[in-house]
């Protein structure tokens, strides 16, 4: 494999984790659905760089396209745009208590 191939694997690998990081850091809603679109695509590519052409058309066609489509479409019904922080009500343990 070329220096530059080797290069742009590099470069692919570390875009992935800095988007993945982006994304579930977000409190944007519809900023982490359009980074997850994004991660998709790439994740398509990574996967056509590891010569597995069908995978990464079922990642192109579901993980991006059907997926970023339907978490866009909720994502209008909701009307929503950012998350809402959940505070702890400051009893013990947490779970289960509002």
């Amino acid at each position: 494999m070329s220096a530059l191939l080797w290069c742009f694997d590099l470069l692919l690998a570390g875009v992935l984790l800095g988007l993945a990081w982006r994304l579930l850091a977000t409190a944007d809603l519809f900023q982490a659905v359009v980074l997850f679109i994004a991660f998709g695509l790439l994740m398509a590519l990574a996967w056509v760089r590891l010569e597995a052409a069908d995978v990464a058309l079922a990642e192109a066609a579901v993980g991006s396209g059907i997926t970023g489509a339907l978490l866009l479409s909720a994502l209008g019904r909701m009307g929503g745009g950012r998350r809402k922080k959940q505070k702890d009500p400051g009893g013990g343990g947490g779970l289960g208590q509002r």
